[in-house]
């Protein structure tokens, strides 16, 4: 299983006296810049999965990497201090921003951030929202909490009791690991 994901690295190609097709010729010793992308191994690959909150997650690595999906990843769970807090957490974005590896091999846990989408700690009423490079957060509506995809511009809307959004499923994970779990996965329609 790889993933290709976009790099800063390049190519550096060197051409004299080339001719390209019905553009014409290139200056003698041009050069040119060429991006690329390299397969990289997915965090889930190898590890023996514990538990289905990780597999579920597994099952959705690779298309959040590529941005065939985008998922939101609602924990509700207790921290060091026995409070209770909850998150919304941008699945996409932390792939790019933790070592996943940890959480899929059981080293770590992957736990309610104020750094998250949207971050509410019940003990201390305590809540924030940010938005992501995936996501804006739409807090004052009369709907209550919404995310707007920021490349398809769709609404999610993570009241269980309606309807999650188009192109958008609510998948409820039984697990030991958190008090609650809640995967929203949105299909991200690119315009073309």
């Amino acid at each position: 299983w790889y993933s290709y994901e976009k790099v800063t690295l390049a190519v550096i190609l060197e051409i004299k006296n080339k001719r390209l097709g019905y553009s014409g010729y290139i200056r003698e010793n041009a050069l040119i810049i060429v991006p690329f992308f390299f397969p990289r191994s997915l965090a889930s690959v190898g590890k023996e999965l514990k538990g289905n909150f990780l597999r579920a997650l597994a099952e959705r690595e690779e298309a959040n990497r590529s941005g065939k999906i985008s998922s939101i990843i609602f924990i509700r769970d207790r921290n060091s201090r026995r409070q209770e807090v909850s998150a919304y957490i941008d699945y996409a974005h932390r792939l790019t921003t933790d070592d996943f590896e940890a959480y899929f091999s059981g080293k770590k846990r992957l736990f309610p951030r104020s750094t998250d989408l949207s971050f509410y700690n019940w003990d201390r009423n305590v809540s924030t929202s940010n938005s992501s490079p995936n996501y804006q957060v739409i807090a004052e509506n009369a709907c209550g909490l919404l995310f707007k995809n920021k490349s398809d511009r769709k609404i999610i809307n993570v009241d269980p009791k309606a309807y999650p959004g188009d192109n958008t499923t609510r998948t409820a994970v039984e697990t030991d690991l958190y008090l609650h779990v809640v995967i929203y996965d949105h299909i991200v329609r690119r315009g073309t």
